[in-house]
């Protein structure tokens, strides 16, 4: 970190955000058209035309509290645009008035985020599913143009642009934008049940929690090929390169670390970690093949997560709780059905496989939610659109930072080797795409290949003062000692 830049806690920097926001650039913007319950047509962008932006659109047009179009895309691949707009449109073959997106309304290339929002009106709705480390950029014009939003998870993967986004945050909930971040989990009916079965006591105080996302690869990227410029390369294989999305370790993991902190009611204060590189063959990527994160929350209490990218190995995505009283299943194999449910004391049946059922019978149990169970990602969708044609506060941002940054605080333990507290990696200023706002085809990716031939990779216990790049030496923070 810079020595010379002032130090922010993370009760200061949440304190001060809504000061912050009030003399942003931004501010004086027209307060959007309110839509009325079941009367006015939404119009709805897709920025970001990847598997995650294509279900988000579909599950916008798939409310059903009042008239709702997709009427704009844009991306940076034509492959993926027109990909995108093909399987969208067989999917509402049946409905076609909820897919009106003409091709002079299919924008490509660095700004056409600009044109998809260009659009629309204020008071319409903007999906936000590129890599997150165009999320700010996109953000401050569709609070500059009066548009509700949905953004994907993660919001941000470093300090500077967590600081920036909270301040967005801000702005946009004084202009009275609703706004949507894809930690769907929080929308599910069942974990929401659970954690009120926690908050009733039900399993005593949580004194540990594990998760595991654990699966055969991850965050790949093979020398780049011949016709694709070495920005576009990175961009395509976003999960592989730490300016883009921070990561396996924050794009993927963060769920966990979100449901797991939710039910604990808590965000944890500190990360020790490790992790390493073993098994990525012919890989250039610079994510770790392994995690291991011991995360401590404020009453001293931990989740442990693990995390691992490898084939021909145990796989498990799961998340429990253990109390004082019993035990609890947060999420069972995948994010979706969550399969939740409580157990007296501490043994918790494995549930591995699509075949392999909860066993209703076992004395231990002592509630599962019913199924089948709603999806989280429709939820999520419901929700923000009815807070929009209702016109109720809806604001996801400061949690999805939170989230975001307690994510980059785990991945940069493990890839500095030291212990990393939320003051550190929000006041961390190695920012990992300073200018990304400002990217066009030509320009030079963010990281560059170094003289052998590989892009830089994490140096845990050599690289102390930041995740990758030049050693600073004289900037590591100093060795803490274990809490607890």
């Amino acid at each position: 970190m810079n020595e010379n830049s002032p130090v922010v806690s993370r009760r200061e920097f949440l304190k001060d955000s809504g000061r912050f926001a009030a003399v942003s650039a931004l501010a004086g913007i027209t307060l959007p058209h309110v839509h009325a319950a079941g009367s006015d047509m939404i119009r709805v962008a897709l920025v970001g035309c990847g598997g995650r932006g294509t279900g988000a659109a579909g599950q916008a047009i798939s409310t059903t509290s009042g008239p709702i179009k997709l009427v704009a895309m844009a991306d940076v691949f034509p492959a993926k645009l027109a990909g995108s707009h093909e399987r969208l449109t067989k999917q509402f073959v049946a409905k076609p008035d909820l897919m009106d997106v003409p091709a002079d309304r299919r924008f490509l290339g660095f700004d056409s985020y600009k044109s998809a929002m260009d659009v629309l009106k204020p008071g319409d709705v903007v999906i936000l599913a590129t890599p997150p480390a165009f999320r700010w950029a996109h953000f401050s014009y569709a609070i500059a143009k009066g548009l509700h939003v949905f953004m994907e998870k993660p919001l941000t993967v470093d300090g500077p642009t967590s600081k920036r986004m909270f301040r967005l945050g801000e702005e946009a909930a004084k202009k009275n934008l609703k706004v949507g971040v894809g930690l769907m989990v929080r929308h599910c009916k069942g974990r929401q049940e659970l954690y009120q079965r926690i908050r009733d006591g039900q399993i005593g105080e949580i004194v540990a929690m594990r998760a595991y996302r654990m699966g055969s690869s991850g965050g790949t990227a093979g020398p780049k090929p011949e016709g694709i410029s070495e920005l576009l390369y990175q961009i395509s294989k976003f999960h592989a390169f730490l300016w883009a999305s921070g990561g396996v370790f924050s794009d993927y993991y963060i769920h966990q670390i979100d449901e797991c902190s939710w039910m604990k009611d808590a965000w944890p204060v500190e990360a020790m970690a490790i992790g390493g590189r073993h098994y990525r063959g012919d890989s250039l990527d610079q994510n770790f093949d392994t995690y291991s994160v011991q995360y401590t929350y404020p009453d001293g209490s931990k989740l442990y997560y693990e995390g691992r990218n490898m084939p021909g190995v145990h796989n498990e995505f799961a998340s429990y709780a253990h109390g004082s009283k019993g035990s609890a299943v947060i999420t069972t194999r995948s994010h979706t059905p969550g399969n939740v449910r409580i157990y007296a004391g501490q043994k918790i049946p494995r549930i591995l496989t699509g075949a392999e059922k909860i066993d209703l019978t076992d004395k231990n149990l002592r509630w599962a939610f019913p199924q089948p169970e709603p999806s989280p990602y429709q939820l999520e969708w419901d929700d923000l659109i009815a807070a929009i044609r209702q016109d109720r506060p809806y604001n996801e941002v400061k949690r999805g930072v939170e989230a975001s940054l307690v994510a980059s605080m785990g991945r940069m333990a493990a890839h500095t080797g030291r212990i990393i507290t939320f003051d550190d990696i929000l006041n961390c200023d190695h920012e990992f795409a300073p200018g990304v706002d400002q990217l066009a085809a030509n320009s030079p990716a963010p990281v560059q290949l170094e003289a052998d031939g590989k892009y830089p990779v994490p140096r845990p216990g050599i690289q102390t003062a930041r995740e990758y790049g030049p050693v600073i030496a004289s900037a590591a923070p100093a060795a803490k000692k274990a809490k607890g």
